[in-house]
């Protein structure tokens, strides 16, 4: 399992990322990054909205709602302009701090191992 501290600085970038697919609701963003991740990364609604509601704030998002055939209508969350522009960052900063890490561990840096 991923310990929380990684999982909650992953948070923003996953539904940023997730939402580039098209607009979604909250339980199919949480079993989306939850296949995605094998289980390793697994939240509750009550992790997952109120990020959603401070990234709406942001304006990273925007919100609508949507009937179904089946129970209450849904509400979805789709990226912003200013959103995908916010996803281009973290996307930069993960694939840097990424980068630093694999060239850590790779031998020829004579890392010792464990």
């Amino acid at each position: 399992m991923i310990p929380k501290s990684l999982v909650a600085a992953s948070l923003k970038p996953f539904i940023l990322s997730v939402l580039t697919r098209g607009p979604s609701y909250g339980y199919e963003i949480i079993q989306r990054v939850h296949g995605l991740t094998d289980g390793d990364v697994s939240w509750t609604t009550s992790t997952l909205y109120p990020v959603l509601h401070k990234l709406e704030n942001e304006e990273l998002l925007e919100s609508f709602w949507e009937d179904v055939d089946k129970g209450p209508a849904r509400k979805y969350y789709r990226l912003t302009r200013k959103g995908l522009r916010q996803l281009e960052v973290e996307k930069q900063q993960w694939l840097s701090i990424h980068s630093a890490l694999i060239a850590l561990w790779e031998p020829e840096h004579g890392l010792a191992t464990v």
